[in-house]
């Protein structure tokens, strides 16, 4: 019998060729979202799907999918996966680890270098013919090298991370759900209170997964714990911050920028507040955005549901 396999985004084509041969691949052939309804009406005949972030695959959707035996999400997230209804349904789950960590820490860094060097801020500064001569404090922005930062979630990127501070004499405190006495011998990290971390670093990176813990971690107390001289990045998850309480905290002062790669509602409203503000650095979500990564995750997805429809065990399997 053939297989069905629906892709919710427009994807390489020889990229999926490998999927050619076990079954008929359908695809929503553009780069915006494939919308709700249509998903629900190809989930009703899909043994396959390779899916996104911003689909949500819910006891809606995985009720009306009779046939269905796998999602293969492209990210290391599945936030947008209900993970116990997919047990209760015996569908698999897979995600991409391990291929983007290095790739998304890359990212998270350079975040992190342009809101304290305001280098966002500095290059449309000569773009729009600002630059008049020079100054001793033009655009001065804040060292990074032997400052601290602070790692709120400390998975493998949140180690990727550490090593590049490392490489910047920084020190390292982290905080998670359990400590990681590799990576403080490796890198000479500290563990910390997550009250301490935000008391004491000079950066605050968030890198944690959304978990019902983690909604809303960053409210108006814990902006508030922060230095006036602080650095807010996030490359985590954006639901785990109140945009309003962070919006209020760089408005009055309470911190000094932030970094955001992520937002609450993707993709964010041009007229959100935040976007108002110089001292903030904002990303359409391209964590693991580099061509070589997304092609390995693109792939990891496609092995993992030609092992699941050949009937295998899948490489990355979530549920």
């Amino acid at each position: 019998m053939t297989q069905y396999i629906f892709v919710t985004r427009k994807l390489p084509e020889n990229l999926l060729d490998p999927l050619r041969s076990i079954g008929v691949v359908d695809m929503w052939e553009q780069d915006s979202p494939c919308p709700r309804a249509v998903l629900l009406e190809k989930a009703k005949k899909a043994d396959a799907l390779l899916t996104m972030l911003s689909d949500r695959v819910d006891e809606e959707l995985l009720q009306k999918a009779k046939k269905l035996k796998i999602v293969a999400n492209l990210a290391v997230g599945y936030d947008n996966i209900d993970l116990e209804a997919s047990k209760k349904y015996g569908v698999t789950v897979t995600n991409t680890p391990d291929v983007l960590t290095e790739t998304t820490a890359d990212l998270t860094f350079a975040l992190l270098m342009a809101a304290a060097r305001r280098l966002v801020e500095a290059a449309e500064y000569v773009k729009e013919g600002k630059w008049t001569g020079w100054s001793p404090f033009l655009l001065a922005g804040s060292d990074i090298h032997h400052k601290t930062i602070g790692i709120v979630g400390m998975g493998k990127i949140g180690e990727a991370v550490a090593r590049r501070a490392k490489g910047f004499d920084m020190e390292i405190l982290y905080h998670n759900r359990s400590k990681k006495p590799e990576v403080e011998k490796e890198l000479g990290a500290k563990y910390c209170t997550f009250d301490e971390l935000l008391e004491k670093a000079d950066f605050v990176v968030n890198l944690t997964p959304l978990t019902n813990e983690t909604k809303n971690l960053f409210d108006e107390e814990a902006f508030k714990k922060m230095k006036t001289s602080a650095i807010f990045v996030n490359a985590g998850r954006g639901a785990s911050v109140d945009e309003n309480a962070l919006y209020n905290a760089l408005k009055t002062g309470e911190i000094a920028g932030c970094g955001l790669d992520v937002f609450k509602e993707e993709p964010i409203d041009s007229n959100h507040p935040l976007l108002s503000l110089k001292q903030v650095v904002a990303l359409p979500h391209i964590g693991s955005a580099s061509r070589e990564t997304r092609i390995k995750m693109i792939e990891l997805c496609v092995e993992n549901i030609q092992r699941v429809l050949t009937g295998e065990k899948p490489k990355t399997a979530v549920v």
